[in-house]
């Protein structure tokens, strides 16, 4: 069944004005809306704007230590310079403008001021994390209260880019699997109620739905986009640190893109 096209989404396509892509990590916005982005990157200036683009040193957490083995490295800081490298690259080849915001990835975040003795928390690093565990805190869904000041710091940023780039909309992730950081950057797109578009995180989106609170909150109606899929796995394979954690099988679906719009 072929889905109507939101108002905004419509009247935005037949014209040529900037957009703006948040992604919450380096791969988000090329995971949940590459087919998307390269199709437009073409007529229009697009900007994706990468918000947690940096690691902290240790001690790291046990959910730390297993995202870096998953990644199979070692050191968070080589992971990361990697990752940025690899987001770089991918966003230079599709020729659309990009920013890291540098903000930290919120398995290495940190509580303000520290919650425990440095000793103590050298041995029992999830004392003094803002979010200890990956499990029962990363995608839990609530966003902590040790995050007011970040959040505050990254709403004056987006304002910032918004004006810079001109943007007629700006695409944030909808949260879907309930990673904080991605509610932090879909809590960001509720500043701009007349140009905000939501995109279903993908590969996340394969096992979980949306919040159906948050869609009938905010009156949003769906919306795909299935052209270059094919071409979008090159892309996502590009990002070297994640693919293979991120896809085990090594099959990474043509999954048409998602996209949630006002009525």
């Amino acid at each position: 069944m072929t889905l109507p096209v939101p108002r905004r989404i419509a009247s935005a396509v037949s014209a040529d004005d900037p957009w703006l892509f948040l992604s919450p990590h380096l791969d988000d916005a090329v995971l949940s809306c590459g087919a998307l982005i390269e199709a437009e990157a073409t007529r229009r200036e697009v900007t994706v704007a990468t918000i947690f683009t940096e690691s902290a040193p240790p001690p790291h957490t046990r959910s730390a230590r297993t995202f870096m083995r998953l990644a199979r490295v070692e050191d968070a800081a080589a992971l990361f310079e990697a990752r940025r490298a690899e987001d770089l690259a991918v966003l230079r080849d599709l020729g659309v403008k990009y920013l890291h915001l540098g903000a930290t990835d919120a398995i290495y975040r940190r509580r303000k001021p520290a919650a425990a003795p440095d000793l103590l928390a050298r041995f029992l690093p999830e004392l003094v994390h803002t979010y200890p565990t990956y499990r029962f805190n990363i995608v839990r869904g609530r966003i902590s209260r040790g995050d007011r000041r970040l959040m505050a710091e990254l709403r004056s940023q987006v304002a910032w880019l918004m004006k810079q780039t001109q943007a007629e909309l700006i695409f944030c992730p909808l949260g879907v699997g309930r990673h904080v950081d991605h509610l932090v950057a879909r809590a960001l797109g509720t500043a701009f109620p007349e140009q905000v578009v939501y995109y279903s995180d993908f590969p996340y989106n394969q096992s979980a739905e949306p919040d159906a609170a948050f869609l009938t909150q905010h009156q949003l109606e769906p919306w795909l986009w299935d052209q270059g899929l094919e071409a979008k796995e090159h892309w996502i394979r590009q990002y070297d640190t994640q693919a293979d954690a991120l896809f085990p099988d090594g099959r990474i679906p043509a999954a048409p893109e998602s996209y949630f719009a006002p009525r």
